[in-house]
């Protein structure tokens, strides 16, 4: 029988907003797996407290940009927009049906006058991850560190050539000081810093063109294959092998994730780190030095030879560690030349005895028959590193890191909004990693708990219903056998 459709939408109703959220909603479990009081603490010097016009709630605003990381709205608009007609938006805001949403420049506004050039976002993250800690949920033995790109909110055809300084290396002064004691022992005069010859600005200071937007000046020039070239930003991350994201930095799209690392790594608690786990973008000597030096085990993979075809790869050239030379696959040595500003030894060969060679055409293409083999001054830690490589069930360990940093990229871009920003500004854009972040932390925790305490209250309320009325002692002995658990281990 078809049946006549009833017009409700004007029917008048008793309800509460409490009432209409359900009770496995994500917000509900959110609500429940943390205290938002900690953020008066944070916010508490940016409010005036006896003068002015009273405020929003601090809580309600910083939860408004909180939702919209955690559903991947696209926008603060949009995202006002959603809370107007979401009643489970407005009970996690504390909103009742008919109080008034906040202006959607409300939180910008408050955004560029109290937590502009604030760490508040971060202190918000870490306060969330805390939490996940003292839950026992974060194991941080093995870490695992990548970095991702987001598109940046800048035109590519808006941009300029710029000569700016280049970066300092974290480990600059030291591998300078290394190079010339290295030198001495070798009977060379140390490196002169007016000899340096690759661009400065008249000060001492190295230079170099680069490509800078004229929309969003602090983003970077980022290349990736032939077709993609965007500005954008460097999102470096660490995560435990459980998944929980540990630290993050903000970079420029077009600096190196090997020169990036010191920043985040310097924030991660390195307190019960055993490893760390990264690709090949970061197996570089320096990096391999910082590691071993402290006491962790870098995992590398396998680093591919960067010869030409047809050549000799670097390791057909054996090292005598003995007499400081290298040997070429006709047996001839090739001796210690010099040791360049990169901190590379050179070990040349004879070129008399190269020019009657056989293998000539597999060595080398220079004119003056002459080969050079480059050896790293901290070239024995990136031999450690390959002896970690081929331990047993390190291969298993490294292939994790697609079941980890790389599935939070996955979820973070396919999920909240992290493809691309619309903000301009590393400060805007340190504010969208960290809450999303922080986001990804709660939404894992708050289901964590929340599964947790529905699973031991079901035990509970049915141990009590035994406990209660049940006379036979059959079935609860026959209960705790199931369980394997003994009587006092539940709460009756």
């Amino acid at each position: 029988m078809l049946s006549a459709k009833e017009d409700k939408s004007k029917q008048m109703e008793i309800v509460s907003v409490e009432q209409l959220v359900p009770e496995n909603h994500l917000l509900r479990k959110i609500e429940a797996a943390i205290d938002w009081n900690f953020i008066y603490e944070l916010v508490e010097d940016k409010y005036c407290a006896d003068n002015g016009r009273p405020s929003i709630n601090p809580v309600t605003l910083i939860k408004i940009p909180f939702i919209q990381y955690l559903y991947g709205i696209r926008s603060m608009r949009q995202t006002i927009r959603e809370i107007e007609v979401n009643v489970a938006y407005r009970w996690f805001l504390g909103l009742g049906f008919t109080d008034k949403v906040p202006h959607f420049t409300t939180f910008g506004k408050n955004y560029t006058r109290r937590f502009k050039d604030t760490d508040i976002f971060e202190q918000i993250f870490t306060r969330i991850l805390e939490e996940c800690i003292k839950h026992k949920l974060v194991d941080p033995k093995e870490v695992f560190v990548d970095a991702t790109h987001v598109k940046a909110c800048a035109n590519s055809k808006k941009s300029v050539s710029e000569t700016v300084k280049k970066e300092v290396l974290f480990y600059e002064e030291q591998l300078k000081k290394e190079i010339n004691e290295d030198r001495d022992a070798h009977g060379k005069k140390p490196l002169k810093d007016d000899d340096d010859d690759r661009g400065g600005n008249g000060n001492g200071e190295e230079t170099k063109e680069e490509k800078r937007s004229t929309t969003d000046p602090e983003s970077g020039w980022f290349h990736k294959g032939e077709h993609k070239e965007v500005f954008a930003y460097s999102i470096e991350t660490a995560c435990d092998k459980h998944g929980w994201v540990l630290g993050y930095t903000v970079n420029r799209g077009n600096l190196h994730d090997s020169r990036t690392f010191k920043g985040l790594y310097d924030k991660l608690d390195k307190t019960s780190t055993e490893k760390i786990i990264a690709d090949a973008g970061y197996k570089t000597p320096a990096i391999a030095k910082l590691l071993i030096d402290d006491g962790i085990e870098p995992i590398f993979p396998y680093k591919r030879p960067q010869t030409k075809d047809g050549f000799f790869k670097k390791y057909e050239y054996v090292y005598d560690e003995q007499y400081d030379c290298y040997i070429c696959p006709n047996d001839k040595i090739l001796r210690y030349s010099t040791t360049n500003r990169e901190g590379y030894r050179e070990y040349k060969s004879c070129p008399t005895e190269c020019e009657k060679c056989p293998y000539l055409s597999k060595c080398t293409e220079s004119k003056n028959h002459v080969k050079i083999v480059t050896r790293h001054i901290w070239e024995n830690y990136m031999e450690i590193c390959e002896d970690i490589r081929h331990t047993s069930g390190t291969k298993e360990i490294y292939n994790r890191r697609k079941e980890t940093i790389e599935r939070i990229f996955g979820t973070a871009k396919e999920f909240h909004g992290f493809r691309y920003t619309n903000m301009i500004g590393k400060a805007r854009m340190n504010m969208k990693v960290g809450l999303t972040f922080a986001c990804m932390n709660l939404k894992k925790l708050a289901t964590f708990l929340w599964k947790n305490g529905k699973d031991s209250s079901s035990i509970h309320h049915f141990l009590c219903i035994l406990n209660r009325f049940c006379t036979s002692s059959r079935i609860i002995a026959s209960f705790l056998q199931i369980t394997k658990k003994p009587l006092w281990a539940f709460e009756l």
